[in-house]
């Protein structure tokens, strides 16, 4: 399948999973009245008002949550040279959930610019630790990023608990069902913050884009083609950690999905290439509104936690990565 081809699937795919969020859930509204909701907006009719104002900024925050978020995991892996790298894995979104709740439990804020600015200050302290371990295993880099990733994902989970245990009883289930992952929250006035990131986080791989390419040569090789990598890998580093942390502030905890697209999108385009950078970012998107469907549809009346749901599907795509990867180093 060519680029053009595959470019042009994910963009009706899109379309269409735009028309399903929209139309889908407890309120159901027909296609003709979604276009009509959206070309000619009534306020005063109750399906426009459900369409515009509750389901259309809940459809475009699950859409950036899963471009950001599997860009997010393409960086990781790049810039580690680890297939296996997510945001959630690495401890970052562990990070950011643990920023965010500390902000939360000290002072009461729910929403705003304080909420991103804590959960980034998490995710930098996450990523920081990762880069110290790296650095102290240079012979084992891939592996103890992993490891220690995963140790400090429990880490800040263990010190969020905590805080959760002397927080004041009636904030707890907010805040709990918050750190599980959802779409509720949003709204047309803070839209503005994700699409922001993501849009210049994509604008960014872009145009840094044959210098990652040239990083999975490795380091050595990196270096004689004029790559300053130490200060590229920083950089993107921080990329993805203030991609990590915005969507966690806005979603709250929502994992492998860094994990899971990138390595789907790797089986039918390079993503090395320029159109392969947007597929993923589509990708993405694409499968975050899929599951944003199914957390608002499974039961009646009542919704499921985004986090769980890709949680559940992840654990066993990651599983799956594993075997498969025992599996073809065996045979060699």
């Amino acid at each position: 399948m060519n680029r053009l081809t595959l470019f042009g699937l994910s963009i009706a795919l899109l379309a269409a999973s735009f028309q399903c969020a929209l139309g889908l859930g407890a309120i159901s509204v027909d296609f003709a009245q979604v276009w009509h909701a959206l070309l000619m907006y009534d306020s005063a009719d109750l399906s426009h008002r459900v369409i515009v104002e509750l389901r259309l900024p809940r459809a475009i925050l699950a859409f950036l949550a899963g471009s950001g978020l599997a860009m997010a995991g393409l960086i990781l892996q790049t810039v580690t040279r680890n297939p296996l790298a997510d945001p959630y894995l690495f401890g970052v979104s562990s990070g950011a959930s643990f920023g965010v709740v500390l902000l939360f439990a000290l002072t009461g804020v729910q929403a705003g610019l304080a909420l991103s600015g804590a959960a980034f200050l998490g995710s930098l302290l996450a990523m920081s630790a990762l880069i110290v371990v790296a650095r102290s295993q240079s012979s084992q880099q891939v592996e103890s990023m992993l490891l220690a990733g995963v140790a400090l994902s429990f880490l800040f989970s263990a010190a969020t608990s905590l805080i959760l245990y002397w927080s004041d009883p009636q904030a707890i289930s907010a805040i709990v069902f918050w750190t599980l992952g959802s779409f509720s929250r949003a709204d047309w006035q803070t839209l503005w913050l994700p699409a922001l990131v993501v849009c210049m986080s994509l604008f960014c791989m872009l145009l840094f884009r044959r210098a990652l390419n040239a990083l999975l040569l490795g380091d050595e090789s990196a270096t004689t083609l004029g790559i300053n990598v130490t200060k590229l890998r920083l950089s993107m580093l921080l990329l993805s950690s203030l991609l990590t942390a915005v969507l966690v502030a806005m979603c709250g905890g929502v994992g492998f999905v860094g994990l899971m697209v990138p390595h789907i999108v790797r089986f039918f385009i390079s993503q090395a290439s320029f159109s392969g950078l947007f597929i993923t970012a589509l990708s993405g998107g694409i499968f975050m509104l899929w599951v944003d469907i199914a957390a608002r549809s499974v039961l009646n009346n009542q919704e499921l936690p985004v986090g769980v749901i890709t949680a559940a599907i992840g654990s066993v795509f990651f599983l799956s990565l594993l075997v498969l990867r025992n599996r073809s180093a065996a045979q060699i």
